[in-house]
């Protein structure tokens, strides 16, 4: 597998199925873990953070689970790849921001990948689609066994597996959820909503994570705290407050195709007719008017497409992803244009 195949290929997070797929995008578990007898990542020098990747290297080499995966040091990519891989959901910001000693390991399916030296020594991911928390902790738990014959992970007894981040000291354990909450935010509820997900010790970012704002209408939820608890317990409370979230939105839906038919219809075929009909575009506007189109083919307004076209559309049209289709480096102008064209061309036939 090279990195530029990964554009012919539909991401994992964006595959549209599984339970509760009309609100919930995808479910995310991330293992924070670092390698005995080595300072964190943000206290290495160059020839420790050598050590750390060529012994996770070696590692993944050994797995025959992850004997197809692609292992990639940053330093062989450029500006353009790393956001692209970004807007995929495979690496973050915070580990492209530098690329002295750090690595990525992605497997063909995009469901696994693991950033090494970025703020733990490893950081590994699982993805899946729709609200499946469970189905993803069984895919990482397995890779973190056998990745531990292999690698002395930082445990103390005591305090459970040592991270950079306190907070994630414990298991390690990060879960996130992915939710499309369109009628919460149309019906001002939104903020009642994230207010008491704070309070229940969860925190709530945007489409790409730490560090960025909600946009069309995606928000990720996540735990904060792995301490004192053990993994099931982490995830059995994210699933219940989920649940909670899932229902909310559920019920604001079916409260707006109610009382308010002609409003949402109104909003959702105008977001369709002006993608359908632009000519420039640009990529905040497409995110927020895909995601009343989506809520549009999830309530059945909109019919004769599938939801996962929907979902492709918000990767594609991102401007790494176009600048990869057209395989060169394109302006701010030149991009609006593009994205303007593919969005037409895949709705065309819609009516």
């Amino acid at each position: 597998m090279k990195l530029d195949d990964l554009i012919h290929h539909t991401s994992e997070w964006l595959k549209g199925t599984g339970p509760y797929s009309d609100i919930v995008i995808s479910s995310r578990i991330r293992l924070a873990r670092n390698l005995a007898n080595i300072p964190f990542p943000h206290r290495l020098n160059r020839k420790q953070a050598q050590e750390v990747l060529e012994l996770v290297k070696l590692a993944i080499q050994k797995v025959d689970y992850l004997k197809n995966c692609l292992f990639i040091e940053l330093h062989q990519l450029d500006s353009l790849d790393k956001q692209f891989l970004i807007e995929r959901h495979l690496m973050s910001y915070e580990h492209a921001r530098s690329d002295n000693y750090k690595g990525l390991v992605l497997d063909t399916t995009e469901v696994i990948s693991i950033m090494v030296n970025e703020e733990d020594h490893l950081r590994l991911q699982v993805m899946q689609s729709g609200f499946n928390l469970f189905e993803a902790w069984n895919i990482i738990n397995r890779i973190d066994d056998l990745l531990s014959e292999h690698l002395d992970f930082a445990f103390y007894p005591e305090w459970g597996y040592l991270t950079s981040c306190p907070t994630n000291t414990g298991t390690g354990l990060r879960g996130s959820v992915m939710l499309h909450l369109p009628a919460l935010v149309m019906s001002r509820q939104i903020n009642r909503i994230l207010a008491a997900i704070a309070k229940l010790s969860f925190t709530t970012r945007g489409l790409y994570g730490e560090g960025t704002e909600a946009s069309g209408n995606f928000f990720q939820v996540s735990n904060q705290v792995s301490l004192g608890h053990n993994e099931e317990e982490v995830i059995s409370n994210i699933n219940a407050l989920i649940k909670q979230v899932i229902e909310q939105e559920e019920q604001t839906r079916q409260n707006l195709l109610t009382n308010q038919r002609a409003m949402l219809e109104d909003k959702i075929w105008r977001s369709f007719g002006i993608l359908k009909n632009a000519f420039i575009i640009s990529s905040q506007e497409t995110i927020d008017l895909l995601s009343m189109v989506r809520l549009g083919v999830d309530l059945k307004i909109i019919k004769g497409i599938d939801r996962s076209v929907i979902n492709e559309l918000f990767l594609i049209t991102q401007p790494a992803h176009l600048q990869k289709i057209e395989n060169k480096r394109l302006s701010t102008q030149e991009r609006d244009l593009k994205r303007a064209e593919i969005i037409r061309n895949r709705l065309q036939d819609v009516k």
